[in-house]
């Protein structure tokens, strides 16, 4: 959730910005496999690719890996959520197996990952993402030795949740041109499909402006590509999607709760040494065979894994017949009901609910006719294969913390839910046009008249709903209506929300009416909610000083610059208390050393650097 109260008096001052054609490949040489690229696409749809048929498709870069080398038809995720499936991609297990079942559980650091066996092999390891579902506390980091997670800082200080690719590119660019020499491995994650799409206020439709977001995910690797140089004829690249997205089919909107292939269906590329060119392999393949497949043509030693070597396959062979599992525990864990796990074996796909599903996928891609009712005998056979690669419940080894929760919410996962026995579960299902709503709101796809009506329904049915109070009132912060606003942020702290930022909008508008007591009062809750969160301890800050009585902010301010140094917001607030309490010496010291930190081009160096004048 976007937080929105600003620094008052102080608000004046914003936090630093952080920051066609794909270019003809050179052909595969003989060389033996030394270096490997993985680029992965979140959120892209394998049928919104050129090479997997869109003629409309704008992308010419993964269309010329999967030409000079091999396209997988029917590629598939383990899980439609981004940080179990980017999990299944690094490990080669299923997610029982690394222990993310969803967005901020973090994987269980004792399973190997590929990153982890390369550079016990000599390899330079780097990677660089583009949004918080992969932040290095969720355990993706581990065997790489560079990891760029770094995100530019909203308005009110907090870390933005997602940055553009254009960013992401920059850094890998800049470490390939460092790397110096010897075998690497470097992983680039981009997340431009990811809801919202592009410009919403644009009017276009959604799927218009899915489009352009793929366009330009596959120019930011056609920029990428090049780079490899020299390297490029011994580098194998691997190009990817962590998930599809859900446009309507089967009811569902963005991705997560349901898992038919409208989500789970990926595209996968690769080319390189080892990779003859123009390979198209139809038999079902999935993310949890990247891993054992790139180190056996890397000539490494076999890779423990759930999934299998795909060299075969590359190389002309064919496949054996395969069981493929994948699972969404998000209904479970974010709304109480039961969770989907499905396999697909033989030309047969059962998902496994409180009313299972069965369709002859070889036939019916699109899983249109469910054969449940008619196949008892081998739903139940199904049933008992899905038994062996996980129960129908899941237990976290930690609580997540309120931040990363509010940071996995402002990028459209709800969370939170609670869990009910599993007899009581209800089928998520029966609970489509509900999940689309949630969707629809928490997805950034509405416009605020739009989301307030889509929230005030929700509150109609379920007056307490904590998330749906909060973001409402937040809708009502930002239009100037505290009036309204205050209630809803009022019912999402009472309803116990494990999260600052109901705290943080009760204080937004208390402030705006000068009550700097009641917001102090609000601030000093907060803290309680989220101990050591500095964004709270900068506005406390800021109320207080602006309230009267900066001595008293100077503790809270600094506390908070303790914790986030880069925070310059509170840096600034800073100075003006210190300023206000009559301390020059240390107010100019506080504004010398921000200008010391804000980048050069920072349009914010004019406003400090008056207030550095007004101190001499």
């Amino acid at each position: 959730m976007r937080v929105l109260l600003r620094f008052c008096s102080a608000a004046v001052f914003c936090a630093a910005a952080c920051s066609g054609t794909a270019p003809q490949q050179p052909p595969s040489t003989r060389q033996a496999a030394q270096n490997l690229l993985i680029v992965t696409i979140d959120t892209l749809r394998a049928d919104r690719v050129g090479a997997y048929g869109d003629r409309s498709a704008r992308t010419p870069a993964i269309d010329a890996i999967a030409g000079r080398g091999a396209l997988f038809a029917r590629a598939f995720s383990t899980a439609p959520i981004t940080l179990p499936s980017h999990a299944s991609l690094m490990t080669g297990r299923y997610p029982a197996g690394h222990g993310s079942r969803h967005n901020g559980m973090r994987m269980d650091l004792a399973v190997p990952t590929l990153a982890e066996a390369l550079s016990r092999e000599g390899f330079k390891t780097g990677a660089f993402v583009a949004a918080f579902p992969l932040d290095r506390r969720f355990g993706l980091i581990k065997g790489f030795q560079t990891y760029g997670d770094r995100m530019p800082r909203g308005l009110t200080g907090r870390p933005a949740n997602e940055r553009p690719g254009s960013a992401v590119v920059d850094e890998a660019l800049n470490w390939l041109q460092r790397r110096g020499t010897g075998r690497f491995f470097l992983w680039v994650h981009l997340f431009e499909p990811h809801a919202p799409y592009g410009e919403l206020r644009s009017g276009r439709p959604a799927e218009v402006r899915y489009a352009d977001e793929v366009a330009e995910a596959d120019r930011q690797l056609a920029r990428l590509l090049p780079a490899l140089g020299e390297a490029t004829g011994s580098t194998i690249v691997v190009g990817a999607s962590d998930h599809g997205e859900a446009f309507g089919e089967h009811g569902e909107v963005s991705h997560s709760l349901f898992i038919y292939d409208t989500t789970l269906r990926v595209p996968l590329v690769m080319a390189g040494p080892g990779i003859p060119p123009g390979r198209r392999i139809e038999k079902p393949a999935g993310l949890i065979d990247v891993a054992p497949t790139v180190t056996k043509l890397l000539g490494l030693r076999t890779f423990d894994a759930d999934g299998v070597d795909l060299s075969t396959a590359l190389n002309g062979g064919n496949l054996p017949d395969r069981v493929l599992y994948a699972e969404s525990f998000a209904p479970l864990l974010d709304f109480g009901w039961s969770p989907l796990r499905s396999i697909r074996e033989a030309g047969w796909k059962l998902i496994d609910a409180p009313r299972p599903e069965l369709f002859a996928i070889d036939d019916d891609a699109t899983e249109r006719v469910d054969r449940a009712g008619k196949e008892t005998a081998r739903v139940a056979a199904l049933e008992g294969r899905i038994a062996r690669y996980t129960g129908a419940d899941v237990t976290t080894s930690a609580k997540q913390d309120p931040e990363a929760a509010a940071r996995l919410q402002a990028l459209g996962y709800v969370g939170g839910g609670p869990v009910q026995s599993s007899a009581t579960r209800p089928d998520p299902k029966d609970r489509r046009e509900l999940a689309a709503r949630l969707a629809r709101i928490t997805s950034g796809e509405l416009l605020p008249a739009d989301l307030e009506r889509e929230l005030k329904a929700v509150l109609k049915e379920d007056p307490a709903n904590p998330q749906a109070n909060l973001r409402l009132g937040y809708v009502l912060l930002e239009s100037n209506r505290c009036t309204d606003a205050v209630p809803r942020f009022q019912a999402a702290i009472k309803a116990q929300l494990p999260s600052a930022d109901p705290h943080l909008g009760l204080a937004g508008c208390q402030t705006a009416r000068r009550d700097y007591v009641a917001a102090a009062a609000t601030l000093r809750d907060a803290e309680r909610v989220e101990p050591g969160n500095a964004v709270v301890l900068a506005n406390l800050g800021v109320v207080q000083s602006d309230g009267g009585h900066p001595q008293a902010a100077v503790e809270p301010l600094q506390r908070a610059l303790t914790l986030d140094p880069d925070l310059h917001q509170a840096r600034f607030a800073l100075a003006i208390a210190f300023a206000r309490a009559g301390r020059r010496d240390q107010a100019l010291a506080s504004a010398d050393e921000l200008l010391r930190r804000l980048p050069p081009d920072a349009p914010q160096r004019a406003e400090v650097q008056r207030l550095v004048t007004s101190l001499k």
